[in-house]
């Protein structure tokens, strides 16, 4: 595949060298230099490539989706904090007949943890004396917050309790990505833990995403992909 990567931070540079080591090339490359082109010019730039993948800003994310449409480009989207733009991005590109893969987090793992704690969530549905909770634990640098990851599991938790779950969430130091959900009563304490030891892994899942879009149409949630792929071993 020949891929775009808009945004060249750490994860960009990541996903450049796991696509290259994986024998893709890595055609165009859209750093906070490019800002200011138009959607036209991006999509100039786009053009060629088999997909794009997106690791810059939340609010980048609209323009970057307009660009793909018009260069006719797939787009695998791992920014987090556009969830205020999700169903305008969704509608545009179902409406040009373009390609989306999303999530709030790349992780491979995550998106596992994301169907064992619906599990545990449809199990504790409907217990009274449990109530559920989500903590979640962020370097300083990250800024959005509770984090994309964190809502997706009040979301998934809620629809399955039929309740509503808190969040709690710090950010410090240079503390990993850790997500833990629990359920607790007056007797016990019952908790799932994700934790990220590095980067990699969403790197892993954005290229998985990008080889799984490729010729494909249609907006699909990452936790989309992982089901069909389980499904079919």
């Amino acid at each position: 595949m020949k891929l775009a990567l808009l945004g060249y931070g750490a994860m960009g540079r990541l996903v450049a060298a796991q696509a290259r080591e994986a024998g893709h090339e890595v055609g165009a490359m859209v750093t906070s230099q490019h800002v200011a082109l138009t959607v036209d010019e991006l999509a100039n730039v786009l053009r060629g490539h088999d997909v794009a993948i997106d690791f810059s800003k939340g609010p980048l994310v609209k323009g970057h989706a307009k660009a793909c449409l018009k260069a006719n480009v797939p787009l695998v989207e791992g920014t987090t904090g556009w969830k205020d733009q999700e169903d305008e991005v969704r509608g545009m590109v179902i409406e040009a007949d373009g390609a989306l893969v999303f999530g709030a987090n790349f992780s491979i793992g995550v998106n596992i943890f994301y169907r064992i704690v619906e599990e545990a969530s449809e199990l504790f549905a409907g217990i009274d004396q449990y109530q559920a909770f989500i903590e979640e634990q962020h370097h300083s640098r990250k800024l959005d917050a509770p984090s994309g990851t964190a809502l997706k599991l009040k979301s998934i938790m809620a629809d399955a309790m039929k309740e509503p779950v808190s969040i709690t969430s710090t950010r410090a130091g240079y503390v990993p990505g850790t997500h833990r959900v629990g359920f607790d009563s007056a007797a016990d304490q019952v908790t799932l833990t994700h934790t990220a030891r590095s980067r990699e892994g969403f790197a892993a899942g954005a290229l998985l995403a990008a080889k799984w879009i490729a010729g494909r149409k249609g907006v699909y949630e990452f936790s989309e992909v992982i089901n069909e792929i389980i499904s079919k071993r």
